[in-house]
């Protein structure tokens, strides 16, 4: 089966000039929006740590979140291919990052809480989290280990 391609397209556009662009470290925001046909625009900025507005999304936790969200996607494809119904799924995702000559994540946890109509379910949805980290397009796309620890509520 040949492989299927899929395209994507969003702007990032740079806000942060306070009028005299970056001049200096210090002289501009890190303000930016997320632009996406069709979509509302999403407010972004760096992490604080980097000189960042905390109220806006930051490329960290864009990350953590579309991480996140693919393995969600995957799970719930699975879990209702194999019969089993989630009544509520819930992810209090974590990312971990170093700094240093080339910063970079060295790992994500998720940590999904679950609500199965069928608590006897628990086993075989428990194992299809593999499946579903196995099929996610955003895991297969990191160099760094996705892992998760689901409970069952």
């Amino acid at each position: 089966m040949a492989a299927k391609e899929h395209h994507y397209q969003v702007t990032v556009r740079w806000t942060g000039n306070r009028g005299n662009g970056t001049a200096s470290y210090t002289a501009y925001d890190r303000n930016a929006e997320l632009i996406a046909a069709g979509k509302e625009t999403i407010a972004l900025s760096a992490d604080p740590a980097f000189r960042g507005d905390a109220t806006r999304w930051n490329p960290e936790e864009l990350l953590l979140a579309s991480a996140s969200a693919c393995h969600k996607l995957w799970y719930l494809h699975l879990c209702s291919d194999a019969g089993i119904v989630v009544e509520a799924y819930e992810d209090a995702a974590e990312g971990t990052m170093i700094e240093g000559t080339r910063g970079r994540f060295t790992n994500i946890t998720l940590k999904p809480r679950i609500a199965l109509r069928d608590p006897a379910d628990a086993d075989r949805a428990r194992e299809l989290h593999h499946q579903a980290h196995e099929a996610c397009f955003i895991a297969n796309s990191l160099n760094f280990p996705v892992n998760c620890e689901p409970e069952f509520v």
